[in-house]
């Protein structure tokens, strides 16, 4: 699996937070900032858009984050090459198309035998 340039930043700003207590700290308090400085350019956000970056380093705490809901139409259709897929009993779930989020993993993980 290939990643994307977003997740590649996003591991490096990860492990550098991890590395060094400073960075970790500015880039709680100031995301952006912190990340142009990391990147050496500047962070285009789309409006109305922030960064909200949390510390979930505490191994007693367990974090889930609650990405925003698909807006669907009510009468949503299924295109004709999901239709053949489907009648071909293949399934396909959650269409395509229809994540809200960048399903990328977050770190560190939490074995589910220790929750």
């Amino acid at each position: 699996m290939e990643f994307t340039q977003e997740q590649k930043l996003y591991a490096e700003l990860v492990q550098k937070a991890w590395e060094n207590a400073e960075f970790k700290k500015e880039l709680i308090a100031n995301p952006v900032a912190a990340i142009e400085k990391f990147t050496g350019k500047k962070l285009n956000l789309p409006a109305g858009k922030t960064i909200v970056v949390r510390d979930q380093t505490d191994d007693s705490v367990v974090y889930i984050n609650i990405p925003a809901a698909t807006k669907q139409p009510a009468d949503a259709q299924l295109s004709e090459e999901q239709l053949e897929s489907v009648a071909g009993g293949v399934s396909i779930w959650p269409p395509i198309g229809t994540f809200p989020w960048d399903p990328t993993p977050t770190f560190p993980t939490i074995p589910i035998e220790t929750i």
